[in-house]
């Protein structure tokens, strides 16, 4: 674990997965501010077919790149890995995916806290064409930080309270 990370607490990750489904099977997932990347992790072990780990911190992404080397047995990822690791500023990736036409069935982010961050993600992750029609979002953030109820197409379905962090999940709006 990098130093000065705030990891995705046990409870937080399993509610997060308990409310998106244990079966990511088929399913495309993207963790911005990965950190050490315990979410993304989880979503490959629950069968997601490509997991994005976006970290900017160079030690944070080292020791990111380390775990799954050690879980995977892979010491990089190949370009047909079920996971590649981006060692980019989190907004920079989100355009360089949409560029790729890169697209995601759920996405997860947890900027630092302390910074007003979680409204900055969620507005670029709203801006750009990374989404799936029927895409998940989750922001985790402090509790401080009030998240909008609608971001563009992107209608905040359920909040959930963990310790000093909320977890805001995000669907897309069903224009039918």
């Amino acid at each position: 674990m990098p130093a000065g990370i705030r990891p995705t607490q046990n409870i937080a990750r399993k509610a997060i997965f308990d409310i998106v489904g244990h079966d990511l099977e088929g399913l495309a997932f993207l963790e911005l501010f990965a950190g050490s990347g315990a979410v993304g992790l989880e979503a490959l072990s629950s069968g997601a077919d490509e997991v994005y780990f976006v970290e900017k911190d160079q030690r944070g992404f080292e020791i990111l790149s380390e775990n799954l080397s050690l879980i995977t047995g892979e010491s990089t990822a190949s370009e047909d890995a079920a996971y590649q690791l981006v060692n980019a500023d989190a907004y920079v990736a989100v355009k360089m995916l949409a560029r790729r036409e890169k697209k995601f069935d759920i996405v997860f982010a947890d900027p630092p806290y302390g910074r007003g961050l979680a409204k900055k993600a969620l507005k670029t992750i709203e801006a750009y064409d990374i989404l799936h029609p029927k895409c998940t979002v989750i922001i985790q953030h402090e509790k401080a930080e009030i998240m909008p109820k609608i971001e563009g197409r992107l209608n905040l379905f359920m909040q959930r309270k963990y310790g000093r962090s909320l977890i805001s999940i995000y669907n897309v709006k069903n224009n039918e």
